[in-house]
């Protein structure tokens, strides 16, 4: 009698003492599917967040462009060193068009590249020659979007007065 108690208390410890594979095969299975749903539902939330962390960036550059039109009567050009003229003073040849400069006008540090890692563009449009209708921005200032080509579907471009009555521009996608 004794020997058995002492047999069934072996059997039950090594029972209890390890996994069987049919458990570890099910708790494997069990984290694959919480892995696959969240690459499934988490995914296209951060996709959201880059394009809408990229159209507020845009917003903000373009009010840093319209503060610096306001204190120097035009828009950076390419000889004061585009969007860089809105971070560090450019060399002006005119001594009093450059104690005009109150910058920075975007918080120092602040990198000009959109979520992809490529840089946010701009340009001064030539109104001359583009044609563009009556209130269109005089810059043209876009991100190239996760592809990194220009001019396709994927671009977010900063656009003149879209449903945002608060502001001159808004930001909508090609």
């Amino acid at each position: 009698m004794i020997l058995n108690q002492v047999l069934l208390k072996k059997r039950r410890s090594a029972r209890a003492s390890g996994f069987t594979l049919i458990e570890i095969l099910l708790v494997i299975v069990i984290i694959l599917l919480l892995a696959g749903a969240l690459v499934v539902f988490v995914l296209p939330q951060q996709q959201g967040a880059e394009k809408n962390t990229t159209k507020l960036m845009l917003n903000q550059v373009g009010t840093a462009l319209d503060t610096y039109r306001l204190n120097l009567g035009h828009y950076p050009t390419e000889q004061e060193g585009g969007l860089d003229a809105l971070l560090k003073k450019p060399t002006f040849e005119n001594e009093k068009l450059g104690e005009k400069w109150s910058g920075p006008y975007i918080k120092p540090g602040t990198q000009l590249d959109d979520p992809w890692g490529h840089k946010i563009r701009y340009e001064v449009a030539d109104r001359t020659t583009d044609g563009e209708q009556k209130g269109g921005l005089p810059y043209k200032l876009f991100s190239v979007g996760p592809d990194g080509q220009p001019d396709t579907d994927d671009d977010i471009k900063l656009m003149p007065g879209e449903g945002d009555k608060g502001s001159s521009s808004s930001t909508s996608e090609k």
